[in-house]
């Protein structure tokens, strides 16, 4: 028989908080969006449910940026731009590596590639518009 996965109110809650918002968030911010609906939620829930969802293949980590992990509830196949000014971790649709791509890159080594995650590091749109280019 299949076990379904229970999902509790809080587990529910942060997977709705995380696939609520494109801003990429810590699990401090998941935290902290949370706890005043549920008081009783600790940090450590927090942490090991999207570390769950991670694995599960429901969200993904983009990363350690400015020293937190940051997290996408997003799990569809897109790149990262990490700005360099303010920290801002923007999704970047579109480019042109398909999966078609990846088989060819596995044929010419040899080893099989399962997925890939690409980061771009530069300026978000906010701070090329606000000049901050040094």
């Amino acid at each position: 028989m299949e076990r379904k996965e229970h999902f509790s109110r809080k587990r529910l809650a942060i997977l709705e908080a995380l696939k609520g918002t494109t801003c990429h968030p810590t699990a401090d911010w998941v935290y902290g969006q949370l706890k005043p609906q549920y008081p009783d939620l600790s940090l450590g829930t927090v942490y090991r449910n999207l570390k769950r969802f991670c694995e599960s293949g429901q969200a993904m980590s983009v990363g350690v940026i400015a020293g937190y992990e940051r997290f996408d509830g997003n799990p569809a196949p897109h790149a990262h731009l990490v700005c360099r000014q303010c920290g801002a971790v923007v999704d970047v649709c579109g480019l042109p590596i398909s999966m078609e791509e990846l088989g060819k890159l596995s044929a010419m080594t040899g080893c099989q590639v399962e997925s890939a995650s690409i980061t771009l590091k530069g300026l978000c749109a906010a701070c090329v518009k606000d000049g901050k280019t040094a």
